[in-house]
């Protein structure tokens, strides 16, 4: 009785962080379009700042964040950057293509994941896994096709860098996870976050409506939720569960979207963002890689 409902709160926060990841991608969008001072930028800032004043809040005093090797562990350095500039280019393109077509891009980043992973760490993914990992591939083409079409597929491109950004992050945190909490992990891509936004969107922050400031910090603290959240629901609920139940946030993201915002997707479109998703989703319930080579053994900085 104890597993089944320990199941159950886990599957209800994982379920919750989808409802609040896909509610701060909604609010990022329509702050954006109510007021155009508001950009990717700021919204990557706050998000950073208010995500490192809760690590801090949950996790500071000894109790696992460790603010110090986020600037002197090379690896955590290197998770940190890329995660800064992996978010940015998130809230940039949710900002630029809308929250339900930057969602739909960006949630292909573990196809991304397991090819970084099969060169770095030389796993071995089956057949099958690289099989649909094509697939996940032609159904981005597809989806993204129509942008090609009218020449205006640059921050689509820029979409597709933050998905590969991402895949590299989670190759980095597979291995830091080993020796590094999760608090410090994150507090590394919040500090590096802040030091890349701050110089562009710190000062002209200080002159937006109090309203507005307020839900920028309301925002970033959904997100904070939504992270805990599945980092929570992840300790009695598989990959394969779980992963499966963040496949609804496209579907979330994209129904809000079209309902808040009007956005709009082509059938083509929405072909090749099923496609794409389907993908994703059986890559993650493949087996484990055989073989993977430690990332401490390849070259460049040692951890």
């Amino acid at each position: 009785m104890n597993q089944v409902r320990t199941t159950t709160t886990s599957i209800l926060l994982m379920l919750g962080s989808v409802v609040l990841f896909a509610a701060n991608a909604l609010l990022i969008r329509g702050l954006a379009l109510a007021l155009p001072a508001i950009d990717g930028w700021m919204a990557s800032l706050f998000r950073s700042a208010v995500g490192l004043v809760l690590l801090g809040v949950l996790f500071g005093f000894g109790r696992g964040l460790q603010l110090r090797s986020v600037v002197t562990h090379p690896l955590l350095i290197l998770r940190g950057v890329l995660g800064a500039f992996g978010i940015l280019i998130f809230y940039v393109t949710v900002v630029r293509l809308g929250a339900g077509r930057a969602v739909v891009i960006n949630l292909s980043y573990p196809i991304f994941a397991t090819l970084i992973a099969a060169v770095t760490l030389r796993e071995s993914p089956t057949w099958r896994a690289y099989a649909w990992m094509l697939a996940g591939i032609a159904g981005l083409a597809v989806f993204l096709g129509t942008d090609f079409a009218t020449g205006s597929s640059g921050y689509d491109l820029l979409a597709v860098l933050g998905a590969v950004i991402a895949g590299a992050v989670v190759v980095l945190i597979r291995h830091l996870r080993r020796h590094q909490s999760s608090a410090t992990i994150y507090a590394a891509q919040c500090v590096f976050g802040i030091l890349l936004t701050a110089p562009t969107a710190g000062r002209s922050s200080l002159g937006l409506p109090a309203g507005a400031l307020g839900l920028l910090v309301v925002a970033s603290v959904v997100v904070a939720l939504a992270q805990l959240a599945m980092t929570d629901a992840y300790r009695d609920l598989d990959v394969t569960r779980g992963s499966a139940i963040q496949m609804l946030l496209p579907i979330l993201t994209g129904l809000g979207g079209v309902l808040l915002f009007h956005e709009r997707f082509t059938p083509l479109e929405l072909a090749g963002g099923v496609l794409t998703l389907l993908a994703t989703w059986q890559v993650l319930l493949q087996p484990p890689a055989r073989h993977p080579r430690p990332l401490s053994t390849l070259p460049g900085p040692r951890s």
